[in-house]
């Protein structure tokens, strides 16, 4: 028995930020952010959207494309590091959202990489256990609430949004061929919300050292991202016994896109074979992958038979790769009205 995606579903808020209205309020100007970055635009949630409602949203999509009820999801996986609250996990909440009372929920936290950390570990569930038949995975984090919106070193990058799958039970020899899943800690503070946690609770003291916001080392980040996304893809392949030339689609987290073009150079990569969406919504943490996932299937490029691989990088310092034989919906979808 094996686990295949069969169905996909995002949504990105309604708000537009545009590089050249950032860049203004920056000082810095579009092309200063464009040249960096590749984002044109990005989105913003409303002040009365949380990252569960984010999540909600997607996960009504992707129940719907995969022909499937709120009362059919057996497993809620949300992956985010910008929950709601600290407790409960923020599944739980999209859980009564939803309406799906039969399903387990949880969250997992792996930043960036949190999506294809949570496609494994909800295929390792569903594999092990004959009861439970399908997963709903989400990625979701709304941004706009931890960014400094006067550093222009993070401020360009990041965006809201979610993006969900469902993950049900396939015959052996379709959907998920392989995945791997690593992580370096002794870089745990190249990414980082310093305070909020326990060891340093919220206090008048964190809140005015501004140590509530995100915060990244962007050179030592990238330095290490355009090394280990290619050697993910390579890993990948090896373990799902294939060429890269066999590959139909890759699908990366999209965290900039001139670290994309680097990869694609390192490994030399075609133009077409990486999906990217950076360039309208930024890079949208552990959503970045099941909304670029979505968005390529929305514009037919996810074909039964075609193999795909996801592949990701994040905070902690994690990455992760999924290798898959499509399985799901292959029909041209028009965006949702939200676009």
């Amino acid at each position: 028995m094996n686990t295949a995606i069969l169905g996909t579903g995002s949504y990105l808020p309604r708000e537009v930020l545009t590089s050249a209205e950032l860049g203004d309020r920056l000082g810095v100007g579009e092309q200063w952010i464009m040249d960096r970055t590749r984002i044109r635009e990005r989105r913003v949630a409303a002040p009365d959207e949380a990252t569960s409602d984010l999540a909600t949203q997607a996960a009504h999509e992707a129940i719907r494309d995969a022909g499937l009820t709120a009362a059919d999801i057996d497993l809620i996986i949300v992956a985010t590091s910008t929950p709601d609250q600290p407790m409960p996990a923020s599944a739980c909440l999209v859980q009564a959202n939803l309406g799906a009372w039969r399903a387990a929920a949880f969250d997992v936290e792996a930043v960036c990489s949190g999506f294809v950390y949570a496609l494994v570990i909800a295929h390792a569930m569903l594999v092990a256990d004959a009861g439970p038949h399908t997963a709903l995975v989400i990625g979701a984090d709304t941004y706009s609430r931890v960014l400094d919106y006067t550093d222009r070193k993070t401020a360009v990058l990041f965006g809201d949004g979610a993006g969900a799958v469902v993950l049900g039970k396939a015959p052996h020899g379709r959907g998920l061929m392989a995945s791997l899943l690593g992580a370096d800690g002794a870089a745990a503070d190249f990414v980082q919300v310093p305070a909020g946690g326990s060891r340093r609770p919220a206090s008048h003291e964190t809140v005015n050292h501004g140590e509530h916001y995100f915060a990244m080392k962007g050179r030592e980040v990238r330095k290490m991202a355009e090394q280990v996304l290619p050697e993910v893809v390579v890993r990948l392949t090896e373990s799902a016994g294939i060429d890269l030339r066999d590959v139909g689609l890759i699908v990366p987290h999209q965290a900039n896109g001139v670290i994309l073009e680097a990869m694609a150079a390192s490994l030399e990569l075609p133009r077409d074979l990486m999906h990217v969406t950076v360039d309208k919504y930024g890079n949208t943490g552990a959503a970045s992958v099941p909304v670029t996932l979505d968005d390529a299937a929305r514009n037919g490029r996810l074909t039964p038979g075609r193999t795909v691989l996801l592949v990701a990088f994040g905070g902690g310092m994690t990455w992760a790769g999924a290798a898959l034989h499509w399985h799901g919906p292959a029909r041209h979808r028009k965006d949702p009205s939200w676009t």
